[in-house]
């Protein structure tokens, strides 16, 4: 449970070109929308297992599973595939607004609505929402094998509308208790649902790059609700015109769900054939279609569905690769106030400012290394840099340097921190449990693992600030350190590439693997 995890989408309307060739029939027998741009054809390569590729070369991992062109041209193959995963991408927006909002606002909360100065309740009214996630990751598995996954979005749509409404209005501690639980059993249905979508909407080849749009919107909703959050030092009342704000891109997203497409390989699972068939040539392109249709029919006959499957094979090999491996906290946002109040800089607003821009910058350098450098050597790389990062800041803290140069060099271990993290450990797992996942658990292991991830957060929030008080903040920082250490090398050893691979050689090839070794 050593990995760190964000996830995380841009809020902005549904662009023309997308909205232009709508057909309200897509609801009910999803049609996807051609964009007029001609797919370059996609040339794979069924790579073998970890194991089989060692016995034959010893740098499997850098084997490229795609041709490259030797022509100029640019790639224009995501496109298709790109307005489908913004949408989905706005669940992430939201999760990023939400994880923000309280952040200023929580004083002029707890003050109108009478429980100011006790830490208890205001921790309450904050960490409810991490309990309302946990309820929504458990389920979502089940909701999105039974309803699909456009329908699901809509659904969950429900309670982040209907909590930020309930949120705004409130006027005793009940109220926006049940307002920020209702809003957090959303957001754990999306933190699970999303990475799903999109990595079996997205082609193969850019399936990493358009993975990260999660990322990206998590860190566009942190820096928005920063800046909004600014009047709220001088309007005690501005904290409810933020929630009522956080309702709309709810809206959106229930309303950009009505047109874009259904996963395929969820309608091949309930049968739809056709549909599938149709997404796949849109989306990926002539060339792909018998082989995407021949491949998922091919694991569903050897798998069945979610459904069938039961909670104890999570333990099992190769399910467990990826239900043990990725699931762990997503502490870094509370570490980084704490740390740039110990070097002297006071204002929370500030810092926090200075920590959404570098997220934000090392989600979108992660958007592009992510299928040209593969999956493993960003969470190796990541994980080293934040170890370093860590020991950086305990270097600051413990030693006697100039006071102005341990000032610096801990603000630099902090932002640095953030940055690897954002370029590695918060994409990569994000994206790599589904790829890791076969189909018929892919949906009890996203919800596990995210279960799993809410629950650490709950504990890294209550129990930090007393490691903290016991222990001080260099050797807190020193543990965080060792375990992205020791992170990195688990990852070396034991993480499979997935780049370039359809989610379905990686099952045949994980699964192959368990057979020979049985």
């Amino acid at each position: 449970m050593w990995v760190a995890t964000v996830l995380h989408q841009p809020v902005v309307p549904v662009p023309p070109f997308f909205t232009s060739r709508l057909n309200p029939k897509l609801f009910h027998e999803p049609k996807p929308l051609r964009f007029g741009f001609p797919l370059p054809p996609l040339k794979l390569k069924v790579l073998a297992t970890k194991k089989q590729l060692q016995t034959q070369e010893s740098d499997s991992e850098d084997l490229p599973t795609h041709k490259k062109s030797n022509d100029r041209s640019f790639d224009l193959g995501w496109i298709p595939a790109f307005p489908h995963v913004l949408i989905a991408s706005m669940s992430n927006f939201l999760f990023g607004y939400h994880i923000g909002v309280m952040n200023g606002p929580i004083i002029s909360i707890a003050r109108e609505l009478g429980f100011e100065g006790d830490s208890i309740l205001e921790g309450l009214v904050v960490s409810i929402f991490i309990a309302g996630a946990f309820f929504g990751s458990i389920s979502c598995g089940s909701l999105m094998e039974k309803l699909g996954c456009r329908r699901t979005f809509q659904i969950d749509t429900m309670p982040l509308i209907l909590g930020a409404i309930v949120s705004a209005q409130a006027h005793s501690l009940e109220e926006i208790l049940l307002g920020r639980f209702l809003v957090g059993l959303g957001i754990g249905v999306n933190t699970v649902l999303v990475p799903i979508y999109i990595s079996e909407v997205a082609p193969t080849k850019y399936r990493g790059s358009l993975g990260t749009l999660s990322q990206i919107g998590t860190c566009l909703g942190i820096i928005l609700s920063l800046f909004l959050g600014v009047p709220a030092e001088h309007d005690l009342h501005w904290w409810r015109t933020m929630f009522y704000i956080a309702s709309i891109p709810g809206l959106l997203l229930a309303l950009g769900m009505q047109f874009a497409v259904e996963s395929p390989r969820w309608l091949c699972r309930v049968g739809n054939i056709k549909a599938a068939e149709a997404i796949i040539l849109n989306l990926w392109g002539r060339s792909e279609v018998d082989k995407a249709i021949e491949e998922f029919q091919s694991v569903i006959k050897n798998d069945g569905s979610d459904a069938e499957s039961r909670w104890l094979e999570l333990l099992e090999e190769p399910h467990s690769r990826g239900c043990i491996k990725f699931a762990g906290i997503n502490g870094v946002l509370y570490f980084s106030s704490l740390t740039f109040q110990d070097v002297g800089i006071a204002s929370g607003a500030l810092a926090s400012l200075f920590v959404g821009l570098t997220n934000f910058a090392g989600a979108l350098c992660a958007s592009y290394f992510m299928d040209t450098q593969g999956r493993k050597k960003l969470l190796i790389g990541s994980y080293l840099g934040m170890a370093v990062s860590m020991f950086l800041i305990v270097l600051a803290i413990n030693f006697p340097l100039d006071e102005d140069f341990s000032h610096n060099l801990s603000i630099l271990g902090t932002l640095m921190y953030i940055f690897t993290f954002a370029i590695g450990a918060g994409p990569v797992t994000g994206l790599i449990i589904p790829e890791l996942s076969s189909n018929k658990t892919r949906g009890k292991i996203m919800s596990f693992s995210f279960s799993v991830h809410w629950v650490c957060n709950f504990l890294v929030g209550l129990l930090f600030l007393d490691l903290v008080e016991i222990f001080g903040v260099a050797p807190v920082y020193a543990g965080f350190g060792g375990v992205s250490l020791l992170s990195a090398i688990f990852a070396y050893y034991f993480l499979v590439e997935t780049k370039g691979r359809s989610l379905e050689e990686i099952e045949m090839s994980l699964s192959s693997n368990v057979t020979a070794k049985r």
